[in-house]
């Protein structure tokens, strides 16, 4: 699975925010993510499919693997209705 060109993630103000960059700069596009949403958004940076998402879940949260899988979905799903995944 691949991001969309033209995304970066920063943190500011102590939020961590994924920002468009580059010549068609709309901050519509701009999005604020939880410590979840960044561990993920780091993950599909690197081309991450579902179920290494799935994966890396288990590894680094206390969690369930249907609750991890329900997450990631939701997450992914988000992204692409508001167009962040190519």
């Amino acid at each position: 699975m691949k991001l969309k060109p033209g995304f970066i993630l920063r943190t500011v103000a102590g939020q961590v925010v994924v920002l468009p960059s580059g010549e068609e700069l709309n901050l519509n596009m701009m999005i604020t993510l939880n410590e979840t949403g960044k561990f993920l958004w780091e993950r599909l940076e690197n081309g991450a499919e579902t179920e290494e998402l799935v994966s890396a879940m288990l590894a680094e949260y206390d969690v369930d693997e249907a609750t991890a899988r329900a997450g990631v979905e939701r997450f992914v799903a988000k992204l692409n209705e508001n167009g962040f995944l190519a």
